[in-house]
């Protein structure tokens, strides 16, 4: 049996059509859906994710507006940066890079972004609403893009055991709830876990991020299983390679490519909710 490749750019593009039509429709209204970025220092992944995120939403007629403040700027900078965008009805949603610089408090910052405006469900209301399933705020992106690509390729989800290695509050734990409230039975494995392999091995769904690549081999997997590779890293090579090792890749049923994956979903659903935003803030 072949294994079928869940390409994200499948996915991407059947979500760009639906984009750009309220995007257009919401310009004929006189509303521009705008995303702001605010990223600290000079990271080449955090560079290369703006630039991503960027090009994608001029792609969409999105207005973006990058701000990028030096490593050391101080926390007072960083709020009040983030006290204009709340109060400006033209920015509509704010993407903060993280991890912030370690004389950042974390926790302060994030929730003092305007929940509405947290369009990558970063805010302890946004995990609220994750949590207690009434939508408040948005979802993290990366957890939802998971399940975007299952409902896309037609993978049911209601009835079925998923197990996800990870327990983070961006992925794992965010992910648990999305597919307990598509009536999976869902299992969550960490490192404390005794054998994760043999309860990874019993899921229909497989949800990896471990952060750690490479870390889930042939021994997770069963032959008709659906595997979500979250994780992004670079192999032994300095290639670009997930949390699943390479020679389980034709292990399952469906797996989706690192790179092309997950990632490049997340992004469209970072602009989808760009664009609910502008909707909500101006209906």
């Amino acid at each position: 049996m072949t294994t079928k490749i869940l390409k994200g750019s499948a996915v991407t593009e059947a979500m760009n059509d639906v984009l750009a039509n309220k995007v257009s429709r919401l310009k004929q209204r006189g509303v521009e859906p705008c995303l702001m970025i605010l990223r600290m220092g000079g990271s080449a992944d955090d560079a290369a994710y703006e630039k991503g995120a960027v090009k994608r939403a001029e792609k969409l007629g999105i207005k973006t507006v990058c701000t990028q403040l030096p490593q050391d700027a101080p926390q007072e900078q960083v709020e009040k940066i983030l006290r204009t965008a709340n109060a400006d009805s033209s920015i509509h949603g704010v993407l903060i890079m993280r991890p912030l610089p370690l004389h950042i408090d974390d926790d302060a910052v994030r929730n003092m972004l305007d929940p509405r405006k947290d369009v990558d469900g970063i805010t302890d209301i946004s995990m609220a609403g994750v949590y207690s399933g009434t939508n408040r705020g948005f979802s993290p992106c990366t957890a939802e893009a998971c399940i975007e690509i299952l409902d896309h390729f037609g993978i049911k989800i209601e009835g079925k055991k998923a197990c996800i290695i990870g327990r983070s509050m961006v992925v794992g734990r965010p992910a648990a709830m999305m597919l307990m409230r598509r009536n999976a039975t869902v299992a969550v494995c960490h490192t404390r876990t005794g054998d994760p392999a043999a309860v990874a091995a019993q899921a229909d769904i497989l949800v990896v991020a471990a952060g750690k690549t490479g870390a889930v081999d042939s021994s997770f997997m069963n032959s008709g299983q659906t595997v979500i590779d979250v994780g992004i890293g670079l192999d032994a090579d300095g290639n670009l390679c997930g949390d699943v090792a390479s020679s389980a890749a034709d292990c399952p049923a469906a797996i989706t490519p690192v790179p092309g994956g997950v990632g490049t979903v997340t992004t469209g659903m970072l602009m989808k909710h760009v664009v609910e935003a502008a909707s909500l803030q101006n209906r």
